[in-house]
């Protein structure tokens, strides 16, 4: 039977829409990284691209910046000096600053990353055998507190904008030194090759600037990502969850980790706004869904409290009628942390009750763990560092 647990948090549940608007950069440019094809033609043609021209010269900028990977107008060298001339007196190219870059014994990659206003948040780069996956932000920090959670543990700030979303994608190409180099053969194999939103904060509360961000990475002149190869993370923010399908077209995942109401309450507390019955009805009904479109339930592998055999066979029954797989992820450790990770055995156990039901139920590799880029464990450097010297200061009585 599921061990009883306690909330350690009081967890608000509700989101915070806060977005910084975009700021025009010093002298009055626009930073055109994250504008949509829509807004980017609208900006062209308010800084005085003639109407009849703007289709060619948004074509050209865009591949520029989303192809080759170019910062500086000067350098597009198919457009008229003059033009160049234009773009540079009316925009910018700027992406958000890497503050430090560190590599896990496995190859992980994870940056901290400053947006506007001096806010951080961090972006994990795991490679694999014929693949790599980008784990990219959409909020600094998050507002659903969830237990197991080290993100949850840091207060939301603000929602990223468009362009600093799309800005963790480019940044990340920067270090791989992905982008074409005119004269040389197309790589066959991306480095880049995917990404999941399942950083810091809840892309469902922020969906405006996901869905304008994914529009940037997912089209075919530039980045080139295609859909299947993007994964949104949510904890279950039902309203939002159609529009995943309909204005994105990106593969779900949800954040489960539990089989009742009961714990899922302690552990994912935007439950207490949405159950696990609301929540089920609005996945059986996700547009698009089929055996080969599957969403994936990301379920936390918790020591005696979520990895009971019983759990196991209730969630096949909940699972009922989704096309679905089941990714379990061995609970990845933090100071402080109120949970320890499940052992082998009762891991084990439960995959093969998932696997013996019909459904895959892969266990995650921690990765990244001794640099903290697991899943669950991000959060700004900054404010774990504040948190120690709180922490310290109480210690010594001060």
């Amino acid at each position: 039977m599921t061990a009883p647990i306690k909330s350690p948090v009081s967890a608000p549940i509700t989101q915070d829409v806060l977005t910084l608007p975009r700021k025009l950069a010093e002298g009055g440019k626009l930073n055109i990284i994250g504008l949509t094809r829509d807004q980017l033609k609208e900006a062209l043609i308010a800084a005085g691209t003639p109407v009849g021209q703007v289709k060619m010269r948004l074509g050209q900028v865009w591949q520029w910046v989303y192809y080759w990977g170019i910062r500086d107008f000067m350098a597009m060298s198919n457009l008229a000096k003059d033009y160049r001339q234009l773009l540079a007196d009316n925009f910018v190219i700027e992406l958000p600053e890497v503050v430090t870059r560190q590599v896990s014994s496995d190859g992980t990659r994870k940056y901290l990353v400053k947006v506007a206003g001096g806010h951080e948040v961090e972006v994990v780069y795991i490679p694999e055998e014929g693949r790599g996956t980008l784990c990219i932000s959409s909020q600094v920090g998050c507002t659903l507190t969830c237990s197991f959670c080290h993100t949850g543990t840091q207060k939301l700030v603000r929602n990223l904008t468009a362009g600093e979303i799309v800005g963790q994608v480019m940044l990340a190409r920067d270090d791989l030194g992905e982008w074409p180099v005119k004269g040389e053969p197309k790589p066959e194999v991306r480095l880049l090759s995917n990404i999941v939103l399942m950083g810091m904060g809840e892309p469902l509360y922020n969906f405006d600037n996901v869905r304008d961000a994914m529009k940037v990475v997912m089209d075919d002149e530039g980045i080139a990502l295609g859909r299947r190869r993007i994964t949104l993370s949510t904890s279950g923010v039902v309203p939002e969850i159609a529009r995943c399908a309909t204005e994105i077209g990106c593969l779900l995942a949800v954040s489960f980790h539990a089989t009742t109401d009961e714990v899922r309450d302690v552990l994912v507390p935007v439950n207490k706004k949405w159950n696990i019955a609301t929540l089920l009805e609005a996945l059986r009904a996700y547009p698009g869904l089929s055996n080969s479109e599957r969403i994936t339930f990301e379920y936390v592998m918790l020591d005696h409290v979520n990895d009971s055999k019983e759990d196991a066979h209730r969630l096949v029954k909940l699972l009922d009628g989704i096309p679905a797989k089941v990714n379990l992820i061995p609970f990845n450790e933090w100071p402080g942390a109120p949970y320890k990770r499940s052992s082998g055995n009762r891991i084990h156990a439960f995959a093969d009750i998932i696997h013996n039901a019909g459904y895959a139920s892969p266990i995650r590799t921690p990765r990244g763990e001794d640099i903290m880029a697991a899943c669950g464990q991000l959060k700004s450097a900054t404010e774990r560092a504040r948190k120690s010297r709180a922490e310290i200061a109480r210690e010594a009585g001060l």
